[in-house]
């Protein structure tokens, strides 16, 4: 069998295979690997020279991250996603100007000096959190029928912005303080339809 033969006949059998794993993944059958698995057995490793508490106290802090994270990409879609309807021009249309240069200034910085090859393509991934909600007050009319008051968004904005920056510089944040952001991100959520 030829090369050119034996790669066919292995794309062949691999987009079977594909297709026949795909019909037991509906049907509720997992098939493959387990990231989930994977992911957890690659932190443990990763974690075990630390010490338990300060292991505990990251994977506390990994929820909060995770939620932030979520929370900060599910802003940039709505933005992206709102303003898109109103100008298919709208990064020069309808972001001020100091936020659209700071952003193509990072994304330049980025994409000429860093070592880094994030995923972070998406020029509104390169807004400072406090620019996303200068976004959107600065185009209230595109968000005001999800969000009850510019005053409500500010307020949740500025409280989030502190915790994540908290967060972003690896400080455990107290009980009272995890509950405040779950709610603030929950109050968020139910607003914009998550």
């Amino acid at each position: 069998m030829s090369e050119v033969d034996y790669l066919r006949t292995w794309l062949f059998r691999s987009m079977m295979f594909e297709a026949e794993a795909e019909t037991f993944r509906q049907a509720g059958v997992r098939v493959g690997v387990d990231e989930t698995e994977s992911e957890r057995s690659l932190l443990n490793e990763a974690l075990a020279p630390f010490p338990l508490a300060t292991r505990n106290e990251s994977m506390r802090m990994s929820r909060l991250y995770s939620l932030i994270y979520c929370f900060e990409n599910s802003v940039r879609e709505l933005i992206k996603s709102r303003l898109t309807e109103k100008d298919s021009n709208w990064w020069d249309e309808c972001v001020p100007g100091n936020i659209r240069k700071n952003a193509e200034t990072r994304k330049k910085d980025t994409d000429e000096n860093s070592w880094l090859e994030g995923a972070a393509s998406d020029i509104l991934g390169f807004v400072d959190f406090s620019g996303l909600s200068s976004i959107i007050l600065g185009n209230w009319p595109e968000f005001e029928d999800l969000i009850p008051s510019q005053h409500w968004l500010k307020q949740r904005f500025d409280e989030l912005e502190r915790a994540r920056n908290f967060v972003a510089h690896n400080r455990m944040l107290s009980d009272p303080e995890f509950a405040r952001l779950e709610m603030y991100v929950g109050d968020w959520n139910r607003q914009v339809g998550l």
